[in-house]
């Protein structure tokens, strides 16, 4: 039985047509089946019969608004699935060391789904876990106690994550940088802030994010990173 299971959703995700529709999903955002069709180039017909599939096998939601109907997935489990398929690509480093230089591109600073991700959101992991803010723990990070009094002087507490059912801080591994990142609740967070602060711009119709002067100047205090 499980091994039927497994050979089905695999074959439903790993289809080429549904592969670029999971990949335009990364970015975190819900979409019409216009906007879809138009991103990996099918017809609507064709686009209509793929998302069905994906909204039968459970991978997609689908929300109404108005008279569009806006597709998702249908959990960040399957986020994360999608994005540990891409650690199975063969990156060449060269390039991604040159993006690094660039200060540019989604192998240098991008959204993993609800979260951040790239150099930069490895970075930001690493720092929190050399300063003993994080405590790496089979597939999540626990957060010390003076993990969560440094989250609290950026107005991130401990009480409103605690409330959720979702975990809290899971290791996300990075495909580009071959390193976990802070998923979870807390890498949500971490990104929504960023976000609202300004530390972050996103770059319309990519999973691209900006990190701003602003972004430097308050990580190099908060972490001492030098994002040069």
């Amino acid at each position: 039985m499980g091994e039927s299971n497994f050979v089905n959703i695999a074959a439903l995700i790993c289809e080429p047509a549904r592969a670029k529709i999971l990949w335009k999903l990364l970015d975190g955002r819900a979409y019409t089946a216009t906007e879809l069709a138009h991103a990996v180039s099918v017809s609507p017909t064709s686009l209509s019969n793929h998302l069905n599939k994906l909204l039968k096998g459970g991978v997609l939601k689908v929300v109404p608004q108005g008279r569009h109907r806006y597709y998702s997935f249908a959990n960040a489990e399957v986020a994360y699935a999608v994005e540990s398929l891409a650690n199975l690509m063969q990156y060449n480093t060269c390039e991604v060391q040159k993006k690094r230089d660039l200060n540019e591109g989604v192998t240098y600073c991008r959204s993993c789904y609800d979260h951040l991700a790239g150099f930069v959101g490895v970075s930001i992991t690493n720092a929190m876990v050399k300063r003993g803010y994080l405590m790496p723990r089979d597939k999540d990070f626990l957060v010390s106690t003076k993990g969560w009094e440094w989250l609290a002087s950026i107005r991130i507490f401990e009480g409103d994550l605690l409330k959720s059912r979702r975990p809290l801080a899971r290791q996300c591994l990075d495909w580009s940088e071959r390193r976990p990142h802070i998923a979870g609740h807390l890498g949500a967070v971490l990104l929504e802030k960023g976000l609202e602060n300004h530390w972050f711009k996103r770059v319309q119709f990519s999973r691209e994010l900006v990190l701003t002067s602003k972004g430097r100047q308050n990580l190099y205090k908060l972490l001492d990173l030098d994002f040069v």
